[in-house]
């Protein structure tokens, strides 16, 4: 497994940036691969999205690229929950799902579409995974979301002033713009599903899934009631955790298996 580094200049944010990569290229000979089919196909592609105050490669789930032979590409998002912000260089959106695709399709010559490309986050980057994923459903074929902070209807007319326990008024306004709108708005992934179901468009297959004592277990609950009244096709799971690493190792690598066994 090779890990790498990459710093480029990112236009989205007006500065250069980096992410770093997993390549299921360098397996040793002396390890049988038996008849493994992962390695008869091209190696897929995983964009992997960190949660509130993570980073790139601060969770990584450890030997599933070389038995599915697929890479995964991290970016560093900050603390923008993946979004556009009105500011000059702040277009992280765009950076993921746009960008940062192109130019991994451009340099390794992976992620050629969406039957090989998949997007998957926890937290913070399990709202980036569903946003980014519907809102280019032709560049991502599958979306994993774990213990997801879809707080948009927790925030929706939050008052200057305000705060929760995560942030206050000034940081959810810069990430989601008009909070007295955010619900209406291309912000809210419910508003992407909702377009994309209307419109007869391609929906990329959804996974989510959400421990019983998650802080945001009822946030996870209301999506997936939404997406069952839109009748969406999507998997949901609850099992027992919480919001932590213990959860998301366990459920990560089963929504690799089902993104590319």
């Amino acid at each position: 497994m090779a890990r790498l580094q990459i710093e480029y200049f990112s236009n989205a944010l007006c500065r250069a940036t980096a992410f770093e990569m997993i390549l299921p290229n360098d397996i040793p000979a002396n390890i049988p691969l038996g008849d493994n089919a992962a390695y008869s196909r091209p190696t897929s592609t995983l964009f992997l999205l960190h949660g509130y105050s993570g980073k790139a490669g601060n969770w990584v789930p450890e030997g599933l690229a070389e038995k599915y032979n697929f890479a995964i590409v991290m970016p560093t998002a900050e603390n923008s929950f993946y979004l556009n912000g009105e500011a000059t260089g702040r277009n992280y959106q765009t950076m993921v799902g746009e960008e940062l695709v192109d130019y991994v399709r451009k340099t390794f010559s992976l992620a050629r579409g969406p039957e090989d490309t998949c997007i998957a986050g926890l937290s913070m980057g399990g709202f980036g995974a569903l946003h980014t994923g519907l809102a280019y459903p032709d560049r991502f074929g599958k979306i994993g979301a774990l213990s997801s902070a879809l707080i948009v209807h927790e925030i929706a007319h939050m008052k200057p002033g305000e705060s929760n326990p995560v942030a206050n008024y000034a940081y959810y306004r810069s990430c989601f713009g008009d909070l007295e709108t955010v619900e209406e708005r291309d912000v809210n992934p419910e508003v992407l599903a909702h377009r994309l179901k209307a419109s007869g468009a391609r929906i990329p297959e959804i996974w989510m899934c959400c421990g019983t004592e998650d802080f945001l277990i009822e946030n996870n609950r209301q999506m997936h009631r939404f997406l069952e009244s839109e009748g969406i096709a999507h998997q949901y799971y609850e099992s027992k955790g919480i919001h932590d690493m213990v959860f998301w190792r366990e459920n990560i690598a089963k929504i690799v298996e089902w993104m590319f066994a």
